[in-house]
């Protein structure tokens, strides 16, 4: 069975990765005739680990993954490595005897368990006795509320984990509060938008990020730029002799390396190095990210028969703003990209935003909408799992 998979980062109090928390296609009932949804998810999460792999899609990090009631009674999250997963309770989960037995076995055998969209009442006591992780949300649950509940917690040995953080000031105000983790868009938006300058360090990684995709520069130049920057050399060679590429015999030159990738497959990765240099004091999930979306729409480009270059850097600059902490209209005015790029980051608009708003409604598992415009770019729907994997192994290469 074809599915989709998407992964939200859940960060520390340093904003590095802590977790993934993996979401699956809605619907899944739909693909199984006959059979309950609980036993079409217990399946699709089943093949999903193994035909994928579980190490793969959280790229090393632990995987929060939701289980309904049935399937917490009926032991479906001891079928995965109790190492890898964080066993999310849902918040429609009644905590009966029969949950409360199920939840305490897996915690004996060292599962770790995390309760969702969590809002204390008196009769979840047992099972908050036993949570490792209590996961709150903040654009649901009112902040009086949030504040009562994080100082009735204070009492039991969990964690607290903010949902829904959209903005650097919740996640400062959820960090005040005691919150250990985080999870939300607050690391792919800019921090100030209005009267900050660009340093010219990073001016001037703009300005060779277009200077190298030129028509005029020459491969031989970009040997040059290459041979004269021990880090973009390092970087390149690291990444061509990669388990991504899974090579018989190393690269071990830039001319090699070159040769290889090609002129403009070398103008993509220069790209990619100095992009990101400009995000050094950013989350690494934001370049992360950026990569991701860039392989992705890269490949996408390329189904759709268009510049597959353009959908590249439409990709990797969608986050420019977030790196720099400047609007991208004032980014883009610095930046002689092509009008397709300027008009999907800047205006919303033209051929290539569909291809954008494609790969923003896949991370948030917003799959009615991502699957509704699937359709109108017709696109095979097997092949948007393939290329989203292919993006995180090939980012992971790259980090």
């Amino acid at each position: 069975m074809d599915v989709f998979v998407a992964r939200q980062p859940i960060f520390d109090r340093h904003r590095q990765v802590y977790a993934y928390e993996l979401l699956f296609r809605s619907g899944m009932s739909n693909a199984f005739p006959g059979v309950d949804g609980d036993e079409a998810t217990s399946s699709l999460l089943s093949s999903s680990f193994f035909t994928v792999g579980i190490e793969q899609i959280a790229s090393g990090h632990k995987a929060f993954i939701n289980f309904t009631e049935d399937m917490l009674v009926q032991g479906v999250p001891a079928m995965f490595p109790k190492d890898c997963v964080v066993v999310e309770v849902l918040e429609d989960v009644q905590p009966t005897e029969e949950v409360i037995s199920a939840c305490r076995e897996l915690v004996r055998k060292g599962y770790i368990l995390a309760l969702d969209d969590f809002v204390y009442q008196d009769n979840l006591v047992p099972l908050i006795e036993l949570a490792a992780i209590i996961k709150v949300d903040f654009r649901l649950t009112p902040l009086a509320q949030i504040k009562d509940m994080v100082e009735t917690l204070k009492d039991y040995p969990c964690r607290l984990l903010a949902e829904k953080i959209e903005t650097h000031e919740e996640f400062a105000l959820a960090d005040s509060m005691g919150f250990i983790y985080f999870q939300g868009y607050f690391f792919s938006k800019p921090e100030i938008l209005k009267n900050k300058d660009i340093p010219s360090s990073q001016m001037a990684l703009m300005q060779l990020i277009v200077k190298v995709n030129q028509a005029d520069f020459e491969v031989s130049d970009i040997e040059k730029l290459v041979t004269q920057d021990i880090s973009i050399s390092y970087k390149l060679l690291k990444y061509l002799n990669s388990a991504y590429y899974s090579r018989l015999q190393p690269i071990t030159s830039i001319h090699q390396a070159i040769a290889f990738l090609g002129g403009k497959g070398t103008r993509l990765f220069v790209s990619l190095i100095a992009t990101s240099k400009l995000s050094e004091q950013k989350p690494d999930e934001l370049i992360r990210t950026a990569c991701i979306r860039a392989r992705f729409l890269e490949q996408i480009g390329m189904d759709q028969n268009l510049d597959h270059g353009d959908c590249f850097m439409l990709g990797l600059f969608s986050l420019l703003d977030a790196m720099l902490d400047v609007s991208m209209d004032v980014l883009m005015e610095q930046l002689p990209l092509s009008e397709d790029i300027t008009q999907a980051l800047v205006h919303k608009t033209g051929r290539l935003f569909p291809l954008l708003q494609l790969i923003v409604l896949y991370e948030a598992g917003e799959w009615d909408d991502m699957n509704t415009l699937r359709i109108e770019l017709a696109l095979d729907e097997n092949l948007i799992m393939t290329y989203y994997l292919d993006a995180v192994r090939w980012a992971e290469s790259f980090i």
